[in-house]
């Protein structure tokens, strides 16, 4: 599995609004300037965000964006699905429903479920509040995402 640059420029945002008061929006130039995206690939990313009620945006004069729900409601493995459609380690996991003409027989089946079955719930255990708290003890930067 490998996440693309888009999935780890999500987090970064959403960790990076994380760091904000959630009764602020912060403008989209210095999400922009922060993360070092450039504002039209970050627009499409937050558009994403937007549509699916992870942010909340405002127009105008003081508006930006801002997470739209508690940090310890946010999962990793929610943010990089959005971004990314899938996490699935084999095209046969993709959906809900394993369409594979071969799934009944497929011998390796069992381990590609097992594997995304670790994956989601690896990612889905982490909070954005988690990811945050661990980024504040270790001095370290959401740049590394």
């Amino acid at each position: 599995m490998l996440i693309s640059t888009r999935g780890r420029y999500a987090l970064r945002i959403m960790l990076e609004l994380a760091q904000y008061d959630r009764g602020k929006y912060i403008p989209l130039p210095l999400i922009a300037e922060r993360q070092e995206i450039s504002e039209k690939y970050l627009e499409s990313i937050i558009s994403v965000l937007g549509k699916a009620g992870l942010v909340e945006g405002l127009r105008g004069k003081g508006g930006g964006y801002r997470l739209s729900r508690e940090l310890k409601d946010y999962s990793v493995g929610e943010i990089l699905r959005l971004s990314e459609g899938s996490l699935a380690p084999v095209a046969c996991l993709d959906g809900e429903v394993n369409r594979c003409p071969r799934a009944e027989k497929c011998q390796t089946l069992p381990v590609w479920e097992k594997l995304d079955e670790l994956i989601n719930g690896y990612l889905d255990s982490i909070s954005l509040a988690d990811l945050l708290h661990q980024v504040k003890d270790t001095d370290v930067g959401p740049c590394c995402l």
